[in-house]
């Protein structure tokens, strides 16, 4: 168990580390065996190495100079770091054409400048910035948690508001319960990663790419849904920007994307201050609030009267429970961003969890009763924050700033999302579970890719259901507490076969929080199924499948693109495989040249290929016998340099027949690696290509699928 359990934590530690060499996995210790094998019999073309040009591009005499294609000399471009290693300066990255150097400097303009591989070790947040940054949702959600419990319950009428209270402090419980275990998991797993990592070490690879997929469920819910209540605390106050609300999401998620393109540190500058300034105004509205009360005695106003629609029942109750927990999404939020806080990580990490924790217990605590207090009830069209606002604040503009506020941090809360959803495809991708572009860290050191596939997804779940927080609360809860669920069951089970210092107390923490987190799982999942709750219930599952497919993709790849020790050296047989050649003595060529006409650019490719030394075939494809026969003439007039093979296609096809007869070539000698060189006509001017063919590109595709052949194609340059 103990070197079993080591070189786990290993493989745990190694794949949760965000660094932006993780698109280049080291070599495991069988490949990099093997590659020394291979590398003992490999037999270089050339003994002594020698090169036509000083690869360092500074040594040598002749100093390259600027072309045509750039206004940087290549030697500008590098800097030479050691003696077998240069290093790309920034106007390296910036393309040579006039549309992409725009295209550039656009992009500079709004992102800002690209920072360097070794910035990310200060593109980290330290707990002031953390706090708001990975806090928003989940201080957000008491915006609408507490009206998401309360429109359960009036639904029985206004005597059922009494329950309130009691629900309220059952969340209170479950608040402080999954806060300490998440507290727990982030000191047992200090390098990120959350739910997934925590239940797929202990549960199984299964159970890890459920919490996966109900989080990641979550997050784009979290996008929707924090910005259709910001955009609903906007219509509130302005009820004629009603019909405009789907247009305002929109641009409300381009934005936000765009921000947290800039990277970690530039978009926590960012949206640090709306999320101070809404717990400011929410801290505001409960001590005037309750000033009042205490003025009146705390005496409660009565509510209106609500007639019943349905029966007050265990149900019901149930309902108004679950609702009333998506107060908590987000307090995850820490445990997969731990590599994202200054050092010490999971410390840092652990207290800004602690802090948002007790943020949260208070607001939503103390909203929930000064709302029973102030005897509101959730109406049509105004938010319930909303109503307490003009309640607490008649007059002045209190009640305007704490809109802003609250339609600041909902619409910011989002913000968390695109925290958490890159990275935890990040580690999904880095264990082959997710598309490997996932890995790549854009030149802000941000995920680019996942914040795009993330901004999409949640922009069409939002315009699905037109913006609306009511709409979208049923899905919200399923998600995000099988998460909760099984990386708190997953802590079980880890300090189960751990059993380190205080062991007992740390999983009786998980324990509670798994049971608690479950049962609202269990609620939400069987109440809400019918409102909406089955989509998730459908959606977790096949993701599930889709990761699953992913992963025995990659694993195939590997399997097929692993170094393996080369076989015993032998005479070469016609039944080997060409893509099995490793060694350069093994290769057997054949360069087929496809002619279309003789001129310029089939003359190039036609030298190109013979001065390559290898066994040499043109090919011509003609429409009918008439003009074979005149290719034939000019080819004996050119002087017969290379075997020509004429092919008539009656049906004037040409990509075809070419793709079919050279897989024919290969089906019979199957050990050759035909190479296909293509002349192709380069153009300058992008209209200029609708007047061509093309096809080079087509006959390029057509080869793609043919194992054993190599395209490539010899340019010639049009000055026009």
């Amino acid at each position: 168990m103990g070197a079993r359990g080591e070189r786990r934590d290993d493989e745990v530690e190694q794949g949760t580390v965000v660094t932006p060499s993780a698109e280049f996995p080291p070599l495991d210790p069988a490949e990099r065996a093997a590659l020394g094998r291979i590398g003992e019999r490999w037999r270089p073309p050339h003994a002594d190495g020698a090169l036509p040009v000083d690869p360092t591009l500074g040594r040598s005499g002749r100093r390259p100079a600027p072309s045509r294609f750039g206004r940087l000399a290549p030697f500008d471009l590098f800097t030479v770091a050691q003696p077998d290693e240069l290093v790309a300066t920034e106007p390296a990255s910036v393309p040579a054409s006039r549309w992409g150097r725009a295209r550039t400097r656009l992009r500079r303009i709004v992102l800002g400048p690209p920072l360097s591989s070794a910035a990310v070790l200060y593109e980290r947040m330290r707990k002031l910035i953390a706090l708001p940054v990975l806090s928003s949702d989940l201080l957000s959600s008491v915006a609408y948690g507490p009206e998401a419990m309360l429109a359960v319950l009036v639904l029985a009428g206004t005597a059922a508001l009494g329950l309130a209270l009691p629900l309220a402090a059952g969340l209170v419980v479950l608040m402080v319960a999954v806060g300490a275990s998440y507290r727990q998991t982030i000191q047992a797993y200090p390098h990120g990663a959350g739910s997934y990592v925590v239940a797929g070490d202990n549960l199984g690879a299964l159970a890890g790419l459920a919490a996966a997929a109900g989080l990641m469920v979550d997050y784009v819910l979290t996008v929707a849904v924090s910005v259709a209540a910001g955009v609903h605390a906007v219509t509130s106050a302005l009820p004629g920007l009603v019909p405009a609300t789907v247009p305002l999401g929109l641009l409300v998620i381009a934005a936000l994307f765009a921000g947290n393109l800039r990277g970690v540190r530039s978009a926590g500058n960012l949206f640090v201050l709306p999320t101070y300034a809404f717990l400011v105004a929410v801290l505001a509205v409960l001590l005037v609030g309750y000033a009042r009360a205490a003025g009146r005695g705390f005496a409660p106003v009565p509510p209106p009267a609500v007639p019943a629609t349905e029966g007050l029942g265990l149900l019901l109750v149930l309902r108004a429970f679950s609702s009333g927990a998506v107060s908590m999404t987000g307090i995850e939020a820490v445990s997969n961003a731990v590599p994202a806080f200054r050092p010490t990580e999971w410390r840092n990490a652990r207290t800004t969890l602690g802090w948002m924790v007790a943020l949260l217990v208070l607001l939503f605590a103390g909203l929930t009763l000064l709302i029973r207090l102030d005897g509101l009830v959730p109406v049509p069209g105004e938010a319930l924050l909303s109503q307490l606002g003009r309640v607490t604040f008649p007059t002045g503009p209190w009640y305007a700033l704490l809109q802003v506020a609250t339609t600041l941090i909902l619409l910011l809360a989002a913000n968390t999302a695109f925290n958490g959803f890159p990275r935890l495809l990040f580690f999904m991708a880095r264990a082959g579970h997710a598309p490997r572009r996932f890995l790549h860290m854009g030149d802000r050191l941000a995920f680019g890719n996942g914040m795009a596939a993330l901004a999409v997804t949640a922009a069409l779940v939002f315009t699905v259901f037109g913006g609306h927080t009511q709409a979208l609360i049923p899905l919200y809860a399923v998600g995000v507490f099988l998460a909760f669920t099984l990386s708190q069951t997953g802590m079980v089970v880890h300090w189960r076969r751990r059993r380190g210092p205080g062991w007992r107390r740390k999983l009786l923490f998980n324990a509670v929080g798994a049971t608690l987190s479950g049962l609202v799982l269990l609620t939400a999942a069987g109440s809400k199924f019918t409102e909406g709750a089955w989509v998730v219930v459908l959606a977790v599952p096949l993701l599930v499948l889709l990761f699953r497919r992913i992963h025995r993709h990659y694993a195939t790849l590997h399997r097929a693109l692993a170094l393996h020790p080369p076989a015993p050296p032998g005479p070469a047989g016609p039944a080997g495989s060409a893509e099995g050649e490793e060694l350069p003595q093994e290769v057997r060529h054949l360069v087929v040249v496809p002619v279309a006409r003789l001129n310029r650019a089939s003359l190039r490719a036609l030298a190109y290929a013979a001065s390559l030394g290898q066994p040499t075939l043109a090919v011509h494809l003609a429409p009918e016998d008439a003009e074979a026969d005149r290719f034939r003439e000019q080819w004996r007039a050119w002087g017969d340099h290379l075997r020509l093979e004429t092919i008539v296609s009656p049906y004037r096809a040409v990509i075809g027949p070419l793709a079919h007869y050279l897989e024919a070539l290969h089906t019979s000698r199957p050990e050759l690696t035909l190479t296909v060189i293509v002349p192709e006509v380069v153009l300058r001017r992008p209209w200029h290509r609708p007047l061509h063919s093309r096809a080079e590109q087509r006959l390029r595709a057509a080869l793609r699928a043919l194992p054993g052949v190599v395209v490539t194609s010899v340019p010639v340059h049009i000055a026009e």
